[in-house]
């Protein structure tokens, strides 16, 4: 049976394109201020949190719910509800609630992917997005007053290399319904691949 977590791959797919796009406001608007950034942040933290519990509720290889997944959709969502409560954040406040966010994001993503491997062999995109939010967040922890300008940079690359990474893992989801449209054969369209339960 193919599972749930390749059927809801357009979730995936569509939390990576989120990624992208907030990059793409961040790049586009470098000189926001602080209390832009905090909001900006705040939105792309809770639609990317409701997403990702959305795709971690809808079951891993075995149809349970992704637990690793879900505590990476938590974290971005009290993440973004945090940046609203607190409207009068500091710059310093800001980095160390996005640092910490990234780095709960990544440790869980990469316990997501070892849980993936069960399945399907391409989950290096999960695993490279997860050491980037490990290292993301070390790098803001490391420094965090580094001026506005420079974390609004820092920010949207890690968000841009998020959104491209989850889209390349949305399309290896996405590959076993193309090449497996029924239970009859045990190949992919790539050679052999680990069997779905």
């Amino acid at each position: 049976m193919l599972t749930s977590l390749g059927l809801n791959w357009w979730i995936v797919l569509i939390r990576g394109i989120w990624g992208v796009l907030f990059s793409i406001v961040i790049f586009l608007w470098p000189g926001m201020t602080l209390t832009a950034l905090a909001v900006a942040y705040g939105v792309y933290a809770m639609v990317d949190g409701w997403m990702a519990m959305a795709i971690g509720f809808g079951g891993d290889s075995d149809g349970a719910p992704w637990w690793p997944m879900i505590l990476a959709g938590i974290a971005s969502t009290c993440a973004g509800v945090l940046t609203f409560l607190w409207p009068g954040i500091t710059a310093v406040g800001l980095f160390i609630v996005i640092a910490t966010w990234s780095m709960v994001r990544g440790a869980a993503e990469i316990a997501a992917a070892i849980r993936l491997r069960a399945p399907i062999q391409n989950e290096w995109p999960l695993i490279v997005g997860g050491a980037c939010s490990l290292a993301f967040g070390a790098i803001l922890l490391a420094g965090p007053g580094p001026g506005v300008l420079a974390a609004i940079w820092t920010i949207g690359y890690s968000a841009v290399v998020f959104g491209v990474l989850a889209t390349a893992h949305a399309f290896t989801l996405r590959l076993p319904l193309a090449c497996f449209p029924t239970q009859s054969k045990a190949h992919s369209c790539f050679g052999k691949r680990r069997p779905f339960n």
